[in-house]
């Protein structure tokens, strides 16, 4: 784990980055009916305004997380993922604090995300809560789904921390 990198910057078509996207979209289709998987491909990730954010271990993705803006201040979280390899080592953390410094940065007023409802989400809901976010009502173009959970993080209630980024206030 020496070799990490930092949170950088860079595009999803990015090739260091596609094999972790794949992942990811293929975890989502098997864990969610076709019609309540809200992952994005690359050239979704892509679009305009989308800020796309890899950890890099040499030349290969292992954590990945976007910032989407949805306007009137907020954005949304999009595709955290970290490869099953590298998890418990902190990397999540540090992604959602980079995420949360990127959308401070940009003038937002609230972080919203959807994830799954079945019981295989439920590592990512707990760590959503952990870090201040809470169940909220469908956002953006979303409707409400038995598949989805809707969480939010008002930018106000999360506190900044010299060493570490931004962490949620209890």
């Amino acid at each position: 784990m020496d070799a990490l990198n930092g949170v950088v910057g860079i595009a999803p078509t990015d090739p260091r980055v596609l094999p972790l996207i794949e992942t990811h979209l293929a975890l989502m289709r098997a864990t969610s009916p076709a019609e309540s998987v809200h992952a994005l491909p690359p050239e979704r990730l892509s679009e305009a305004g989308v800020k796309f954010f890899a950890i890099l271990d040499g030349e290969e993705a292992v954590a990945m997380g976007a910032l989407k803006p949805l306007g009137d201040r907020a954005g949304e979280i999009k595709s955290m993922h970290v490869r099953a390899s590298q998890r418990g080592h902190g990397l999540a953390d540090r992604m959602l604090r980079h995420l949360i410094a990127e959308a401070r940065a940009a003038g937002l007023s609230e972080l919203l995300l959807e994830t799954g409802a079945r019981p295989a989400f439920a590592p990512a809901r707990a760590f959503y809560a952990r870090h201040g976010f809470t169940d909220c009502p469908p956002f953006a173009d979303y409707l409400a789904d038995a598949e989805s959970v809707f969480m939010r993080l008002p930018l106000d209630r999360a506190a900044q921390s010299p060493q570490n980024g931004a962490q949620a206030v209890p």
